[in-house]
């Protein structure tokens, strides 16, 4: 890589680490591209040039934290109280930020596209997960996915943890013991 590309790839990091930092903050429509370009020390005409727009920003920091969250919710296949503790962190860290994303969906179409790529991937990072207690394919693994795709819901998160002020601790605990009654083992087994 050459020093050029090496720079421009630097600048373009710094830019969506930018957006990604007001984003996570403030509604779509309140962060203009000076309020980017300020933040990450560049011209609008820089991001303009790196991105097309704000349009083209907000695809790659969708991107960007996409592939963050894939390396950071690395979990053991089949248990519950890592899975718990690895979703958790994630939520933590950036699960305000997500109610906020969602909230605009309706809205603002590149929200939408980005909440479409993360439920999409949280729905593969569950079959991965959860793969020893899912059945075959069709419509009993459908809904046994659909199961655990509500359990582990940001909404479910931010319930116990903002709206009732659950302490991590006690919602992790009710996040485990949701996905543990929910095992479709158990039904088979019942």
């Amino acid at each position: 890589m050459s020093a050029r590309s090496a720079a421009m790839e630097v600048t373009r990091t710094r830019v969506i680490e930018a957006a990604a930092a007001l984003w996570m903050r403030q509604w779509f429509d309140d962060v203009t591209l000076q309020h980017i370009a300020d933040e990450a020390g560049v011209s609008v005409q820089t991001i303009v040039n790196h991105f097309g727009g704000k349009e083209g920003l907000a695809d790659a920091v969708a991107e960007w934290v996409a592939s963050q969250t894939a390396v950071a919710r690395q979990a053991p296949t089949g248990d519950v109280a890592a899975i718990v503790t690895v979703l958790f962190a994630d939520y933590e860290r950036h699960g305000a930020a997500n109610v906020l994303w969602t909230a605009q969906m309706d809205r603002v179409p590149v929200a939408g596209r980005a909440a479409a790529h993360a439920r999409a991937q949280h729905r593969a990072w569950l079959e991965q997960v959860f793969a020893d207690r899912l059945p075959a394919p069709g419509p009993d693994r459908e809904h046994a996915l659909n199961l655990h795709h509500a359990a582990t819901d940001i909404y479910l998160w931010k319930l116990w943890r903002h709206d009732l002020g659950l302490s991590r601790a006690d919602a992790e605990r009710a996040m485990c013991d949701l996905l543990t009654s929910i095992d479709p083992r158990k039904r088979n087994n019942a």
